[in-house]
């Protein structure tokens, strides 16, 4: 940041039914002086492969929240969704360049961030954990292949309400982790961010060695990244990836 006493201002999209992201945002943020993070809303109720529901991520639809989000002028807005993983990583290329040309700020989306986390950690065996059914799963690993990264191991649990997913418990995320990690996964990836994964992450991670990447984290990242903020500020809830800069 260019002045100490200048106001960071982060602005986030997330799915309209999820529970999740703001909490999370907020006690991760608060320990960051003169930082905030305001949040606005797309509907986003069922997740599964028919049309009705793939339909909820027209661009247009998003695009009008982010032009509200523009109104507290943020420093950078951030789609805290991870729907690109499914749809595929140009879907929210394209998005970014849709956000920068209409409100002219610096934009980043959980996928990428992803995508770009375990680039930077040099890794190709990645295990999933997350709340889809098996069809869109299946997407997930095949877009993920498209960028030289093989899913070894994978927990689905097969919920399509999205408002269902951050009722998960955080020992049934943190089992399926562990299991995907025994299985052979060099990085396990927490893939949604309406799953409680950000408190039981750092702690599988300590307790195997293995990154463990939540969402909600990662889309921080990929926003303290882009505006210069430097991530070790993110050791506590992600220790590898918070020294990637």
């Amino acid at each position: 940041m260019n002045n100490k006493f200048q106001k960071t201002r982060i602005a986030m999209l997330t799915p309209s039914s999820n529970s999740i992201v703001e909490p999370w945002c907020y006690k991760i943020i608060g320990s960051l002086d003169n930082a905030t993070v305001h949040f606005g809303r797309v509907e986003v109720l069922r997740i599964d492969n028919k049309e009705d529901s793939l339909a909820q991520f027209h661009d247009e639809n998003m695009l009008k929240s982010f032009d509200l989000l523009s109104h507290v002028k943020p420093m950078v807005i951030g789609w805290n969704g991870t729907s690109a993983s499914w749809l595929g990583f140009n879907r929210d290329r394209i998005l970014i360049d849709l956000i920068k040309k209409r409100t002219g700020l610096r934009a980043v989306t959980s996928t990428l961030s992803i995508l770009e986390a375990l680039k930077l950690l040099n890794t190709k065996k990645i295990g999933f954990v997350t709340p889809y059914v098996k069809s869109i799963q299946n997407k997930i690993i095949k877009n993920f292949e498209h960028e030289e990264l093989v899913c070894v191991s994978e927990r689905h649990f097969s919920i399509t309400d999205n408002f269902s997913f951050g009722e998960v418990a955080e020992t049934r995320i943190a089992k399926a982790a562990e299991d995907v990690i025994s299985e052979g996964a060099e990085v396990v990836i927490i893939l949604c961010t309406n799953l409680e994964g950000a408190g039981i992450a750092p702690i599988i991670e300590k307790k195997t060695g293995v990154p463990v990447l939540d969402s909600v984290v990662l889309t921080l990242w990929g926003a303290f990244r882009s505006i210069g903020i430097n991530t070790s500020c993110l050791a506590k809830w992600s220790p590898k990836v918070s020294t990637l800069n």
